[in-house]
């Protein structure tokens, strides 16, 4: 039996999410029946994060235990000639036994794809959140960095949500403009503008990225005053913040660990 390290990419569009469940077609469910098919038997794999229902990933990680002797690049190339094109293996590597995907990591990379314009672009529409109105940028950075630091996160969770501790830590909030939505600019810079909210921290709630997203934008658009996301924290209470941003705006970009 022998360990194996994971890095997937997938397009949540047409999936419940990362977990497997019984109302529909899972990333996992997929991943473990293909594997399963090579193993010659079921097997489990851990995901670093179990992202929602459209929810994407360009950096998931995942661990499975594996007993049949093939090498890692073989069985890259064998799973991606299974797997169904929205979901394709970039590694996989032999780790030590010890290694578990959702425990080990350290941190987790988020990014949230917005555009704005009077007219939502057809081709974004899978991937990012279309806001009509025009968006403060520098108001939005400055309500991130609030959020910055070790704090209880209640307000900006899924109401409901049972878990042990709601208190997580952000180590950085970036919002870019990323200008034009190529590679589809029409070259009118007033059309459309692509911004980018990132959060790197060592862990999230359930929906608590697309909750800050949702309430960046209020403040973006001039609805919340920057101030409020800090009393928004305080409160504890989700009503307190802003909408929960749709999920095909969400990528899980990356997942760090300190071994391997």
């Amino acid at each position: 039996m022998r360990t194996l390290k994971l890095t997937v990419t997938y397009d949540g569009t047409d999936y419940v999410g990362w977990q497997r469940q019984d109302n529909g077609r899972s990333i996992q469910a997929v991943l473990e029946d293909a594997l399963g098919e090579i193993e010659g038997r079921p097997v489990t794999i851990v995901g670093a994060g179990r992202t929602d229902a459209g929810v994407h990933a360009l950096g998931q990680v995942a661990s499975v235990e594996l007993t049949r002797d093939i090498e890692p690049r073989t069985l890259k190339r064998a799973l991606n000639a299974k797997l169904p094109t929205d979901i394709r293996l970039l590694d996989v590597v032999t780790v030590e036994r010890a290694f578990h995907a959702r425990y080990g990591a350290r941190s987790k990379t988020y990014r949230y794809c917005l555009t704005t314009g009077a007219v939502a672009m057809p081709f974004a529409r899978q991937y990012a959140w279309h806001v009509s109105h025009a968006l403060d940028f520098g108001a939005m950075r400055a309500a991130g960095q609030v959020l910055c630091g070790r704090h209880d996160f209640s307000a900006f969770q899924t109401t409901g949500t049972k878990i042990d501790s709601p208190v997580r830590t952000i180590f950085t909030l970036k919002v870019e403009d990323w200008g034009g939505w190529w590679p589809w600019d029409t070259g009118d810079p007033t059309s459309q503008t692509l911004a980018v909210v990132e959060v790197v921290g060592d862990g999230f709630l359930r929906h608590m990225v697309r909750a800050i997203v949702g309430t960046l934008v209020e403040v973006g658009g001039g609805r919340r005053p920057i101030p409020d996301v800090t009393a928004t924290l305080k409160s504890k209470r989700r009503d307190q913040a802003g909408p929960t941003a749709p999920a095909h705006g969400l990528f899980l970009v990356r997942v760090t660990y300190t071994n391997p």
